[in-house]
């Protein structure tokens, strides 16, 4: 979708790739001020995160070529 590794990810989100690394490969969960990090960095490329209890979406908004 975004074609991001772990480190554009991390530089983006201001976190550290071990960070990434760790939480991908369940080492450990999110604090809840690196979550808003990671969501920060995918909603300003257009992706949305939701969830509730039972499932968890995944919204892309498809940019027209005019915005940044």
């Amino acid at each position: 979708m975004l074609d991001w590794t772990q480190a554009d990810l991390a530089e983006r989100a201001q976190v550290s790739r071990s960070t990434i690394r760790d939480f991908e490969g369940g080492r450990h969960d999110l604090h809840r001020a690196t979550e808003a990090q990671l969501r920060q960095a995918f909603e300003q490329e257009g992706v949305s995160l939701r969830s509730d209890e039972r499932e968890m979406r995944i919204l892309l908004t498809i940019r027209s070529a005019s915005e940044p």
